[in-house]
């Protein structure tokens, strides 16, 4: 499994609708809006293989109205779901 992470910038007044259509598409498995950032949103996308990357972001999420640029960061490796638990709970206490 390939997942990437897309930072999408979008036109601020479309931002919920561009949200909700990227979220339907297939190989999408999450979007989130965002802050502090030049991204708007950030989409989840998991895919099988590093080809099927090449039709979901430029074909499907860059066609989405209202979505006027994306940068994709692939990862590497995951960690486990207790690691990424404690590395976002640090301070929180």
């Amino acid at each position: 499994m390939i997942t990437a992470f897309v930072m999408i910038q979008v036109e601020s007044a479309l931002i919920p609708e561009a949200a909700q259509a990227i979220s339907e598409l297939q190989g999408v498995a999450e979007v989130y809006s965002v802050a502090g950032g030049e991204a708007d949103l950030i989409a989840v996308v998991r895919v099988g293989a590093h080809e099927e990357l090449a039709d979901v972001i430029p074909n499907r999420v860059s066609k989405v109205a209202g979505v006027k640029e994306t940068t994709t960061h692939i990862a590497f490796r995951a960690f486990s779901k207790h690691d990424l638990e404690a590395a976002f709970s640090l301070g929180l206490e």
